[in-house]
């Protein structure tokens, strides 16, 4: 019996995550939850679940008090410092890191801290605390087994051959709901235009992402830094059908590739019971009706946050926290209908231009330089609203 921790339970990750540890309760115990404030289906989880210890971020100390008496076998913690309490003390052998943004760093750290091996589906603790995660990592002989598709799909392929035969990494990518758009058509998009993924089925934030190809920039700094791979060998490719999740190329010229539905039940299926192979509730390939597999390059001049992010990967230091930093306060903008869709890459690129290196010793440096670009793009788009 394998105890998990799911940290995020309620978002589009974590639902999924609570639904095969609900078919796998011979191989599968959920022993924390934790979410931000999303009350309601918290409760539905704890009622079916029984976790030992609940963690809600965003909770008032009545709602606290609330679910403490309605389920008194488990114990209840609250705010960010019951975040990184239960991450570090919990009582599980996997933490599911499933939280959206840069609010997922310091719980992995503290797992980390704690002895865990961690499950990570969220790209931004490895984008702007990846060199510390990683070395802190290695030195406590943890694992750390992607999550997103697409690293899954890479951690995959690597398992057929030795690291140091690894010649590249073929990052796919669907292209997102506005593949072959021009600069112009982009100009009018919408929330809800950037909403609609044509693939997957993924939270608003990076169903936006994917909309401005950021998401691909964000998995070539991670691709980078969990696989310990340099940015020249990395290329992304297009692959619009999402079957082909990534492959690796080795010495001999072999190209291993990872396929599947584009179905997150997959690589969340494969985190969970690594190093062995459960039955998911995937659908098989069907290649009968699979006519082509479409390749592409990415259009890096129309979507501009990939060269960013390119840069970003080449300078190393803080770039990539304020990359981050930067791109997070910009979707929650255009989320809000405050800034148009094309305005993310022009604010963004603003920011990495006016951004000086700053040293990132620990998770509290990487934690004020996000805090600071936040505040520098916040009154930088307040300017030029009011311009």
């Amino acid at each position: 019996m394998k105890k998990i921790g799911i940290f995020g339970s309620t978002g589009s990750v974590g639902t999924q995550t609570v639904r095969i540890i609900e078919k796998n309760p011979d191989k599968l115990k959920a022993t924390v939850l934790t979410c931000g404030g999303n009350i309601d289906p918290f409760r539905a989880q704890i009622r079916k679940l029984k976790p030992e210890l609940a963690v809600v971020a965003d909770a008032t100390d009545g709602a606290i008090r609330a679910l403490s008496k309605e389920f008194p076998r488990t114990e209840f913690l609250a705010g960010a410092d019951g975040l990184a309490l239960a991450a570090e003390k919990g009582d599980c052998d996997l933490m599911f890191n499933a939280i959206s943004g840069i609010a997922g760093l310091v719980p992995t750290w503290r797992a980390i801290r704690g002895g865990k091996n961690i499950a990570l589906a969220n790209k931004e603790t490895i984008v702007a605390g990846g060199e510390l995660v990683m070395a802190e990592s290695r030195k406590r002989g943890l694992s750390i087994i992607p999550v997103d598709s697409e690293h899954s799909a890479i951690f995959q392929c690597l398992q057929r051959g030795p690291a140091d035969a690894v010649t590249r990494i073929l990052l796919c990518g669907s292209g997102g709901p506005f593949r072959g758009y021009t600069k112009e058509r982009l100009n009018g998009v919408t929330v809800s235009q950037a909403l609609t993924h044509p693939n997957w089925k993924m939270g608003r934030k990076i169903t936006v992402d994917s909309a401005t190809m950021m998401n691909k920039g964000l998995e070539l700094i991670e691709t980078g830094r969990l696989f310990g791979v340099g940015e020249d060998r990395i290329e992304i490719v297009i692959q619009p059908q999402s079957v082909i999740h990534s492959m690796v190329e080795y010495a001999d010229g072999a190209v291993i590739a990872q396929l599947g539905s584009p179905d997150m039940k997959g690589p969340i299926s494969y985190a969970l019971s690594f190093p062995e192979r459960w039955p998911a509730d995937v659908a098989p390939l069907d290649f009968r009706k699979l006519r082509a597999l479409d390749f592409e390059p990415p259009d890096a001049e129309t979507f501009t946050c990939l060269r960013l992010a390119r840069e970003a990967m080449r300078a190393g230091g803080s770039s990539p926290i304020a990359l981050n930093a930067a791109n997070e306060i910009l979707v929650s903008l255009f989320l809000e209908g405050k800034i148009r869709f094309l305005d993310i890459q022009l604010h963004l690129e603003r920011a990495m231009d006016r951004h000086v290196q700053s040293a990132a010793r620990d998770v509290d440096d990487i934690l004020r330089i996000d805090a600071a670009v936040r505040a520098r793009v916040l009154e930088g788009v307040h300017r030029a609203c009011s311009a």
